[in-house]
């Protein structure tokens, strides 16, 4: 009964939208050092 709705303005969200889908291009374009030694470790075995 006591909880609080925040109003989050739509700007705010496709902001935080746009974000996510910037970092999913720039990581399938330059993907970190994990992903990259987990491919490195697949191909030596």
């Amino acid at each position: 009964m006591g909880e609080v709705i925040r109003f989050v303005p739509k700007s705010e969200l496709e902001r935080a939208r746009l974000i996510r889908e910037a970092r999913a291009i720039y990581e399938s374009i330059f993907p970190s050092d994990h992903a990259v030694g987990s491919a490195e470790h697949d191909r030596r075995e």
